[in-house]
């Protein structure tokens, strides 16, 4: 993230608005903090949810296997037995991220007739509407964990420019306005004294010429 240093004025009114600054970047950070570790943790979940997800697919799809071993059959036409239809998502606030959760889905299964399919069929519909859905939560899973990635990104950015570029930035602007002032206030108090010693040199001059004869 690139961010353009402005020129400051080093003058009173910049010192109180660098302070303000400082002040309002220190409360923020904390919470930004918060929020990008709430995420983290979120982030591992979803990820340790898409792993189980799809170790349950891959043992779902060994157990079709052993238990209907004819779907291996080329000669076995499936085709349009199981299709998908309407997919309903709602949304969930996690952590201020608005992540898809799937709530249901509608599964449109094709006309057969006992007279011409098998019996052990309605177990094959069974078992593909199983494995269509795991898929599916699968894919939201996986979009779940995307989403959480970058949101955690784009947090963990804002925290390390508010330590590494915001607050040490306004730190040293106070340092470097108040160095200044200092200098400036000094100054003006040797100037000060010199005037004086001045005035009070020209005062003795014209004291000595009144009382000389």
């Amino acid at each position: 993230m690139r961010v353009t240093v402005a020129k400051i004025k080093l003058s009173k009114q910049a010192l109180q608005k660098q302070r303000e600054q400082l002040r309002l970047y220190q409360r923020l950070l904390p919470s930004l903090d918060l929020k990008r570790r709430q995420l983290s943790l979120e982030y591992d979940k979803a990820r340790r949810a898409l792993a189980q997800l799809r170790a349950e697919a891959a043992a779902l799809e060994a157990r079709i296997g052993a238990e209907l071993p004819m779907m291996a059959n080329p000669q076995i036409d499936l085709q349009g037995l199981v299709r998908l239809g309407e997919v309903y998502l709602v949304e969930e606030n996690v952590v201020g991220v608005k992540l898809p959760q799937l709530e249901r889905a509608d599964y449109l299964v094709g006309h057969y007739s006992f007279l011409v399919r098998p019996a052990w069929v309605d177990v094959v519909v069974e078992r593909l509407q199983q494995a269509i859905e795991q898929a599916l939560h699968i894919q939201v899973a996986a979009r779940r964990v995307h989403i959480l990635q970058a949101a955690m990104r784009r947090v963990t950015q804002r925290v390390n420019l508010f330590e590494r570029m915001l607050i040490p930035t306004a730190k040293a602007n106070i340092a470097r306005i108040r160095i200044y002032l200092g200098d400036v206030e000094r100054d003006a108090v040797v100037r000060s004294k010199i005037a004086k010693s001045r005035h009070a040199v020209g005062a003795d001059i014209e004291a000595d010429e009144v009382s000389a004869p």
